[in-house]
């Protein structure tokens, strides 16, 4: 594989077509890696892995979603058509080239829309979902293993009622796992989660909570011809397993499954040294 080098300034924003301004952190020189962080958090999610991989030789890249974190709070196109034209915009900008992309869990969704539709001319070389959402959490008819709409219902209820609240229940209870006992719980992680959800907009995290459960991946996942790597928790209390991973494997043309027993859906950041060494070990494959 070519490898890409550039000299950037560390972080920028670019703005898309409908002027919404997004966020990025860019460092380091070689193959690009781009981090696609989960529901609602930020890019600073992935810091375990961007030092990581930059001490690795890799170009590390990661950006805001529109309405998180430090890009605009938009009050439209908070859903994965324009979260992956937003990412394609990116790409763009920084002329990505045989980048890899990883995904944890609206993330993930986030890297089968872009892989499957702008991922062609040699833009994307592999791709990695992380505790991802794919192919779709919600239970319909042709998904009877999904989560019913009262879970997602209730999400909206809990972040109308108090966003500051829900923001710290989430990552001191199933997030992380910190609700099993014996559980190692770490308050700076709890912060950390609530410090990067409180940067975004309430609205656009209203509406991701409909992008990440009702989003079908399905056709998605069928189109990626480029190495895919599932990685998925056992005990993940957000997505689980069974109506997930073990049904994305199955759509991949080259997919490949690790699960972690008894790991978190934020596996990366409680098992960062396992995840990152999986990874690495894929990137080089």
């Amino acid at each position: 594989m070519t490898s890409q080098t550039k000299s950037g300034s560390g972080s920028g924003t670019i703005a898309t077509k409908d002027g919404t301004q997004i966020f990025y952190k860019d460092w380091g020189t070689g193959q690009p890696i781009v981090f696609h962080h989960g529901w609602p958090l930020s890019s600073d999610d992935w810091d375990a892995q961007m030092l990581f991989f930059l001490s690795k030789g890799y170009r590390v890249i990661a950006h805001d979603r529109r309405g998180h974190g430090r890009s605009s709070q938009t009050d439209t196109g908070n859903e994965m058509d324009t979260y992956a034209a937003d990412v394609a915009a990116l790409a763009r900008h920084l002329d990505l080239k045989d980048a890899i992309h990883v995904g944890h869990s609206t993330g993930g969704g986030e890297v089968a829309r872009y892989v499957a539709q702008y991922g062609g001319g040699g833009r994307v070389a592999k791709a990695v979902l992380i505790g991802a959402v794919p192919p779709i959490m919600l239970k319909t008819p042709a998904n009877p293993g999904g989560l019913p709409i009262e879970v997602f219902d209730g999400f909206r209820a809990a972040l109308s009622a108090n966003r500051a609240q829900f923001f710290h229940d989430v990552p001191a209870g199933p997030f992380y796992g910190f609700n099993r006992p014996g559980a190692q719980v770490s308050e700076g992680v709890i912060d950390n989660w609530w410090r990067q959800g409180m940067m975004g907009g309430a609205k656009a995290h209203y509406d991701c909570i409909k992008a990440f459960s009702e989003t079908d991946f399905t056709e998605d996942l069928k189109r990626i011809d480029v190495p895919v790597l599932v990685m998925h928790g056992d005990d993940d209390q957000i997505v689980p397993i069974a109506d997930s991973a073990l049904l994305s494997i199955k759509l991949l043309k080259k997919g490949e499954l690790k699960v972690y027993k008894g790991f978190p859906h934020g596996m990366a950041t409680t098992h960062a040294d396992v995840i990152n060494a999986d990874l690495l070990a894929f990137f080089r494959a």
